[in-house]
């Protein structure tokens, strides 16, 4: 992973958006997480949904673009997406929405009854490890294969911050747009 051009912490961050200041601020999670909790006057933009030349039609070139995510794997993606396409205004939140929430700083909340993520990701992670571990006990040993697969997985996106599963499972519908789109894509009330 390429580091950025530059990165902000949280508490310069907090204090751009106290000062009232025009700034743009993305957040490249996925709607529910994003509904969870998110930085103040942070857009709404999923990752995979994330176009940068798209993007880019509406920014002022030279004013930088703070992108935020859980911890700064997705933000780094989406930067890197921006440098491909020629723009260094890219401003990587430092540490994601997870430290801006340790560092006790200010968050909008809205109602989910999706599952977090990372959740989703052990309760998917225990439920195949356990099903290979007992098909492998009760009907053939080549089963095994299943919870040694995803152990490497998981030593995989330990390694490099690239969790295939995670990735898989934030394309889930449930894990789409939901009803209250506005609030999701925008951080306005309707």
């Amino acid at each position: 992973m390429n580091m950025p051009n530059s990165s902000i912490s949280p508490a310069e961050l907090s204090l751009l958006l106290t000062s009232g200041a025009p700034l743009e601020l993305i957040d490249v999670r996925t709607p529910p997480e994003y509904i969870e909790a998110h930085v103040p006057r942070a857009t709404l933009i999923p990752l995979d949904a994330f176009d940068a030349e798209e993007y880019l039609r509406q920014h002022r070139p030279g004013q930088p673009v703070y992108v935020i995510c859980h911890a700064g794997v997705r933000a780094q993606k989406a930067i890197e997406r921006l440098q491909s396409r020629g723009c260094a205004d890219g401003v990587l939140v430092e540490g994601g929405t997870q430290a801006w929430v340790d560092g006790g700083f200010p968050v909008e909340r809205g109602v989910s009854r999706v599952i977090p993520l990372m959740r989703q990701v052990q309760i998917a992670a225990g439920l195949l490890v356990s099903a290979g571990a007992l098909l492998a006990l009760l009907a053939n040993p080549w089963f095994a294969l299943l919870p040694l697969a995803l152990g490497c997985g998981f030593l995989l996106a330990g390694a490099t911050g690239w969790c295939g599963m995670a990735l898989l499972l934030a394309r889930m519908p449930w894990n789409r747009q939901q009803r209250n789109s506005k609030l999701c894509m925008t951080g306005e009330r309707e």
